[in-house]
């Protein structure tokens, strides 16, 4: 019965020995010590892809010239297609011109009328169609 009792505290031995082992503590990453970073990094010299020239505006970010309606409407001789719709959104939000039932649905007033063919409403997809016009294409 002895070896028994001799067994139980060689265990208990081991299993504290282990769990003392799996909760130590870690070792901070003060102890540690921290290297200095440079104050001066060198730049890499710029790739031939950061000296070319940016790429030409192409489709609906071309300025081109517009018709006499719409540059009245915008008071300039040129402008690309984004451009324009950005100035009639922003025309007809100054001026409450959207329908509040259907916010997709546009009046015209007597400005947007001559842009927009005469219609007293207008589609907000069928701004793009209209103002395709309005642009003088130059080969």
């Amino acid at each position: 019965m002895s070896s028994i009792r001799g067994f139980a505290k060689d265990c208990r031995a081991l299993m504290a020995a282990s769990s003392k082992a799996a909760v130590a503590p870690k070792p901070s990453s003060a102890a540690k010590p921290k290297r200095p970073k440079s104050p001066t990094k060198k730049k890499a010299p710029p790739s031939s892809s950061e000296l070319r020239k940016p790429p030409r505006a192409t489709g609906i970010l071309k300025v081109s010239p517009v018709s006499p309606a719409l540059r009245q409407f915008l008071g300039a001789p040129e402008a690309s297609r984004t451009d324009a719709v950005k100035k009639i959104w922003e025309y007809i939000k100054l001026r409450n011109l959207q329908n509040p039932a259907d916010k997709r649905e546009i009046y015209c007033d007597d400005k947007l009328k001559t842009i927009f063919e005469g219609k007293d409403k207008v589609g907000f997809l069928e701004i793009g169609k209209l103002l395709s016009g309005h642009f003088v294409k130059a080969n």
